[in-house]
C-alpha cells in the first residue's frame, strides 16, 4: 500500500548532487510530490525535504541507495505523524475585482491567511499551511480571479527535539572514542 513518506537528505553542498539523487527516484519510476532545499541547523551541512508516495519497503530501499552517493552525510525518511510541516502559498489578485466586494476581508480572516501587498493594479496574499488549507483558499478566491498563484513545497521539522542527524554524529563520535 503507497503511504506519504518525508526524506529528509543530509549533505555537503556540491554541484549535480540534486541530479543524482533525482535520478534515484526516476529508476523507480516515482514522482517526487514536494522538493526542497535549505541550508540546515549544522554549519555547512544543507538538508532536502523530499515528499514521495510509495510503498514503505520502495522508500526503506530509496534511502539506503541515496546514503550511497557520496556526498550524502545521512538520509532518513518519516511519516506525517513523525513531523510537522508548513507550506506557504501566494495568490496575486487584480484589485479592481476585489473593491467589488465586501467578502474579501471575510474570507482572508477565515483562512488565517495575511496581506503582503496593496498596489492600483493588485493585491498579493500569503498563506501558510498544509496543501488541502492552500488549495482551499485558491478555490475562495478564483471567483476574485486570481492572476497568479504559487505553493512552496513541504518545509518540515522532526518532532523530537535533536535533530536527526545531530543525532547520527553523536553515535559516529561515540563509536570514534573507542
Amino acid at each position: 500500500m503507497n503511504e506519504e513518506y518525508t526524506i529528509t537528505i543530509f549533505s555537503e553542498n556540491s554541484i549535480g548532487l540534486l541530479n543524482r539523487i533525482s535520478i534515484n527516484f526516476t529508476k523507480r519510476k516515482l514522482n517526487i510530490d514536494s522538493l526542497i532545499v535549505s541550508e540546515s541547523a549544522i554549519p555547512g551541512v544543507f538538508k532536502f525535504i523530499i515528499v514521495v508516495c510509495c510503498p514503505q519497503n520502495t522508500v526503506e530501499i530509496l534511502v539506503k541507495q541515496l546514503e550511497k552517493q557520496i556526498d550524502v552525510i545521512r538520509a532518513f525518511y518519516l511519516k506525517k505523524e513523525d513531523i510537522l510541516y508548513q507550506e506557504l502559498a501566494l495568490y496575486k489578485l487584480a484589485t479592481e475585482s476585489l473593491l467589488e466586494s465586501n467578502e474579501m476581508e471575510t474570507i482572508i480572516r477565515q483562512h488565517n491567511a495575511r496581506i503582503l501587498e496593496i498596489t492600483k493594479e493588485h493585491i498579493i496574499i500569503e498563506k501558510t499551511g498544509h496543501k488541502s488549507e492552500t488549495q482551499e483558499l485558491f478555490e475562495k478566491l478564483k471567483p476574485y480571479e486570481v492572476k497568479q498563484f504559487v505553493r512552496t513545497g513541504r518545509v518540515a521539522i522532526t518532532r523530537p527535539d535533536i535533530e536527526l542527524l545531530s543525532e547520527y554524529l553523536k553515535g559516529l563520535e561515540q563509536e570514534h572514542r573507542k
